[in-house]
């Protein structure tokens, strides 16, 4: 949904909200970005890189700039896209956000899917038809449950489904797991970043 679209652009915009990075904002920045880089990769392949003797032809404009720092304008540019659209789109209602962005990550609230109506009208529909049940073959029956699409499950009370909700929207972390994570994540930034300086 718009779990990859959260972002925190506080400094950015001081007034931008971080669940205000919204669907539209992440999708036209990654089709921007994807077209930008596809612009310089063909380029690039369609001129060659030429030598000392005889140059490319390639504009300087695409060509001549560093890969590196092409990669620093990309991004630029990709967040000021993601950003743009996302100040000019409708924000998304709280309700629809709880537990998919920083700011409502603790939220004990439940979350209302966009498209919960449409869902709920599917399966009007579904149970309005009045299909007569076709017996399916084994390797169907398999596919169901290696997938898990089975339709029958326990009946459960109340108090289970309550229970059951709430350990699902449960955020909460074991400190000792948590520390373990991110001390794992720096070691692995810290060699990525000696392995890319070494090596560049």
């Amino acid at each position: 949904m718009d779990t990859a679209s959260c972002i925190d652009v506080s400094t950015v915009n001081s007034h931008v909200r971080n669940e205000e990075e919204k669907q539209k904002g992440a999708f036209w920045g990654l089709v921007v970005g994807l077209l930008t880089g596809l612009i310089r990769l063909i380029t690039e392949f369609a001129y060659g890189t030429g030598s000392c003797v005889t140059p490319s032809n390639c504009p300087k404009i695409i060509c001549g700039v560093h890969y590196l720092y092409f990669a620093i304008i990309l991004f630029c540019v990709s967040t000021l896209v993601i950003v743009g659209v996302s100040l000019l789109t409708k924000p998304i209602p709280d309700v629809h956000l709880h537990r998919l962005c920083w700011a409502l990550w603790n939220s004990t609230e439940e979350r209302i899917d966009l498209n919960a109506e449409e869902k709920w009208q599917e399966e009007i529909d579904i149970v309005e038809e009045d299909l007569p049940v076709q017996s399916r073959g084994c390797l169907k029956k398999a596919y169901d449950v290696f997938c898990g699409f089975q339709k029958s499950g326990p009946k459960l009370t109340k108090e289970e489904e309550e229970a059951l909700r709430k350990k699902l929207t449960d955020t909460s972390e074991m400190p000792f797991w948590r520390n373990v994570v991110n001390i794992s994540a720096i070691l692995l930034l810290t060699v990525a970043v000696f392995v890319f300086a070494y090596f560049a």
